[in-house]
C-alpha cells in the first residue's frame, strides 16, 4: 500500500495527534504496526523532535510515551553522531565492514528482483512512493550488505535517493549498523522472521534457513548482478527570487522547514537548493517537489532558490542574513539559530545508543 504524505499543515498536526504510543509499543514491528507516518516531517524539519515529546507528555504518562521517545531518541542520537564525526560518518565507522564482496549495486535492488516477494513489492513501494516501514529497511540492508555481500555505501545512495524522510545520518548509521561496521555483529533476518513481521507466507525463498546458516549462506543467484549506478537531481527550474534588500533575509534547506521559525518577522524567506548539495547527496524528483510543496504550505512568502547560498543577489546588501544550526549549513553566511533537541541534556560521547538513552531516561524520571 502507498502511502500519503500531505503537506498541508492542519494534515501534519492531525497525524501528530493521531499518534499512540501504546499502540506503538506493541506494534511497531509489525509492517502494518501503528507507526506514525510523521517521519518526512520530521527529517524536512517541519516538526521538531522537542514539539512531538512535548505533545505526546501532555497526552500519555512518561511510562506510556517512552517507547516511542525511544525510537525518536535514534534519529537525535544518529545527528549527534554526525556532529560529533561530520563526513567520517561516510567511511566505516568501528571497523571494516565484514564479510565485503564488492563496492557496488546489486542490480536487484534497481529492477525489484531479489526473489524475496515483501522486499521485491517494497522496492516498488520505495520508488513509487518514496517511504518505507523501518523494519523494510532493515530488511533490505540485510539482504545487500549481509547475505549479498555489498558494501554498504552505494545501497545506502540508493535507498536516500527515493525517500521523502531521507536523512543523512539516520539512513547512513543504519546501514553501518545492519551490515556491522557501526555496531558489534551484523543484522540477519530469515525467512520466517520476514513472514512473522508483514504477516506473509512466503515459504521457497533462500532465506528459509536457520540463524546459523545465514552467515555462511553463497550469494544468492538473484544478488550476483551488480553495476555501479549514478544518481542525478532533477533540480527544479525558477526564476530569479524577488528580495527586498532592506529587509533581512531568513535561508532555509531542505532539511529545515520550521514553520515556527522566526514566524512572526517580516523577512525575506529562502529555501536554498543548492546544487553542490544535491551533488554529494542526490535525490529524486518526487522528494524535491514534497520538499518544495512542503515548503509553500508552510512557511508563507517562501521562495526557491537553485544556486549556492553565496550566489544569491546582493547577498551583502541585507541588513541581517539568518539560518538555522546544522552539519549543512556550516558555511552559510550570518546568525545561526542553535539546534533543538530533545534531549539537550544528553551528549554523544562515542558510546553506543543504549549508553546515549540511559542519559535520555535520567532526563525523563
Amino acid at each position: 500500500m502507498m502511502e500519503i504524505f500531505p503537506t498541508q499543515r492542519e494534515a501534519i498536526l492531525e497525524r501528530l495527534l493521531a499518534v499512540d504510543p501504546i499502540k506503538y509499543g506493541t506494534t511497531r514491528n509489525y509492517i502494518q504496526g501503528a507507526v506514525s507516518r510523521l517521519s518526512p516531517y520530521i527529517s524536512r524539519g517541519a516538526v521538531s523532535l522537542p514539539y512531538i515529546k512535548e505533545n505526546l507528555l501532555s497526552r500519555f504518562s512518561t511510562y506510556q510515551a517512552k517507547p516511542f521517545l525511544q525510537q525518536l531518541a535514534w534519529r537525535e542520537y544518529f545527528q549527534r553522531v554526525w556532529w560529533a564525526m561530520g563526513d567520517d560518518i561516510f567511511q566505516d565507522i568501528k571497523h571494516p565492514q565484514p564479510g565485503v564482496r564488492h563496492h557496488q549495486l546489486p542490480k536487484a535492488l534497481l529492477e525489484a528482483t531479489t526473489g524475496i516477494q515483501l522486499l521485491d513489492q517494497s522496492i516498488q513501494q520505495l520508488m513509487n512512493g518514496g517511504y518505507l516501514h523501518n523494519h523494510l529497511r532493515l530488511y533490505l540492508a540485510m539482504l545487500t550488505c549481509n547475505i549479498g555481500g555489498a558494501h554498504w555505501r552505494m545501497p545506502a545512495q540508493w535507498m536516500y535517493y527515493h525517500l521523502l524522510d531521507g536523512d543523512i545520518a539516520s539512513n547512513t548509521l543504519s546501514w553501518q549498523w545492519v551490515a556491522g561496521s557501526f555496531s558489534n555483529k551484523k543484522y540477519y533476518a530469515n525467512q520466517d522472521n520476514i513472514n512473522h513481521y508483514s504477516k506473509t507466507i512466503q515459504t521457497d525463498s533462500y532465506l528459509q534457513q536457520g540463524y546459523e546458516q545465514l552467515p555462511n549462506l553463497a550469494i544468492p543467484e538473484a544478488l550476483k548482478e551488480i553495476t555501479q549506478h549514478i544518481f542525478t537531481t532533477p533540480l527544479p527550474i525558477c526564476q530569479t527570487p524577488l528580495l527586498d534588500n532592506t529587509l533581512p533575509l531568513a535561508l532555509y534547506t531542505s532539511y529545515q522547514l520550521d514553520p515556527h521559525w522566526r514566524a512572526a518577522e517580516n523577512l525575506n524567506r529562502l529555501l536554498i537548493l543548492a546544487p553542490s548539495h544535491f551533488n554529494k547527496y542526490p535525490v529524486n524528483a518526487q522528494v524535491i517537489s514534497f520538499t518544495v510543496e512542503l515548503a509553500k504550505n508552510l512557511i508563507p512568502g517562501i521562495q526557491i532558490f537553485v544556486g549556492e547560498v553565496e550566489d544569491i543577489p546582493a547577498l551583502s546588501n541585507f541588513p541581517a542574513i539568518y539560518h538555522q544550526q546544522h552539519p549543512l549549513t556550516q558555511h552559510f553566511p550570518g546568525t545561526a539559530t542553535s539546534a533543538k533537541w530533545m534531549f539537550p541534556e544528553a551528549t554523544y560521547r562515542a558510546q553506543g545508543f543504549f549508553g546515549y538513552w540511559k542519559q535520555c531516561e535520567k532526563t525523563l524520571k
